[in-house]
């Protein structure tokens, strides 16, 4: 292994925030950026990487915080700004911008990772955004992109199984529109942190490469996946007539996740979601047992203990005290708002109610 000096953007986040913690355990020199330096304290890597203040949206904070940063040989490009309005054009204007601030800055490489985008002009603004993102940062004098392709990201706290976790929860009767039972390739997030952690090292060429977990699903599979891992069966009624759009404005109701941020995901649904290729597998090794299961990483989820600091995850399908507070379940949210108002008082309370 190379050991090299990187920059993570987009570090707060559910993937980045984890992703710091495996290129430090790799021996790493790591950067992360942020609009507000100050909310990057939360995190036990703080103490432990170099932090500097970049606003994506603004070229002239870009240059300035790759000088700061100093000489970078990547940078992970894991920004986005999805549920917000107008993030399409705000997302392809920041990744531009981060790319010619690399390339001013001779970074070597850039690794992004976005989604699936399938072969077809109805996309929804979600899908068409992560590709034109992905051609924002791919400039002809530019560094080299490796750009790593996922459909939905199996782990605790991750808005994809968030989402599914509180539609299992909540509904006592699960419908079923046609579209979930599209073809979808699923990843763990430990799989996900293995194939970003490679993605630095010049053993793998710049090019685009889709990664998936073992399984070949289908979008209503983990919800059933998650229903037995819970051991709580439901009715499950086929209601061929329901759109992506329609279920994502009543699932924006549903769950405590930002409304629009559900209901653009949701949308989205309305594609097939498969791996076109798996050359990255013949080009890093698997992780040790393998890629996951998509059913063991279910389990791994559902099974998470009370939150700890990111790099302290025994899992890291495991839920983190960084992560979103809407993430986890309803027990686990109730739980941690009791020890949040009471104290010591709080663990008493927790120590009642139900896992």
């Amino acid at each position: 292994m190379v050991l090299v000096r990187l920059l993570v953007t987009g570090a707060s986040g559910y993937v980045g925030s984890r992703l710091v913690c495996s290129l430090l355990t790799a021996g790493h020199e790591v950067v992360v950026s942020s609009r507000n330096v100050d909310r990057l304290t939360d995190f036990d890597w703080f103490d432990a990487v170099t932090a500097v203040s970049m606003d994506v949206d603004d070229p002239e904070s870009v240059t300035t915080a790759l000088a700061a940063a100093g000489p970078l040989d990547a940078i992970y490009y894991l920004v986005h700004g999805i549920g917000q309005s107008g993030f399409a054009d705000a997302d392809r204007n920041a990744a531009a911008n981060l790319a010619s601030g690399a390339r001013d800055a001779d970074v070597t490489r850039i690794v992004y990772l976005g989604g699936f985008v399938p072969d077809n002009e109805d996309l929804s603004d979600h899908l068409r955004s992560r590709a034109d993102v992905g051609e924002a940062l791919r400039l002809p004098d530019g560094p080299e992109l490796v750009w790593l392709r996922a459909a939905v990201i199996l782990g605790a706290g991750s808005t994809s199984f968030e989402i599914i976790r509180y539609v299992g929860d909540r509904l006592a009767v699960i419908p079923e529109p046609s579209w979930t039972r599209n073809p979808m390739d699923p990843i763990s997030i430990r799989d996900v942190l293995h194939y970003l952690t490679a993605a630095c090292e010049p053993g793998l060429p710049a090019g685009d490469y889709d990664i998936a977990g073992p399984d070949a699903c289908r979008y209503h599979s983990v919800l059933v996946a998650y229903l037995d891992t819970i051991r709580m069966p439901k009715v499950r009624v086929w209601v061929p007539f329901i759109g992506t759009r329609l279920a994502g404005k009543v699932a924006g109701l549903l769950v405590p996740i930002p409304s629009a941020l559900t209901e653009e995901l949701i949308t989205s649904l309305d594609h097939p979601m498969c791996a076109n290729e798996h050359r990255i597998r013949e080009l890093v090794p698997a992780p040790a047992g393998g890629l996951t299961p998509m059913r063991d990483a279910v389990a791994a989820s559902v099974a998470s203990p009370a939150p700890r600091s990111v790099c302290a995850l025994v899992d890291p399908h495991h839920l983190a005290s960084t992560d979103p507070a809407w993430a986890g379940g309803d027990w686990p949210r109730v739980r941690r708002r009791i020890g949040g108002v009471f104290g010591s008082a709080g663990r008493l309370g927790r120590a009642l109610l139900p896992v």
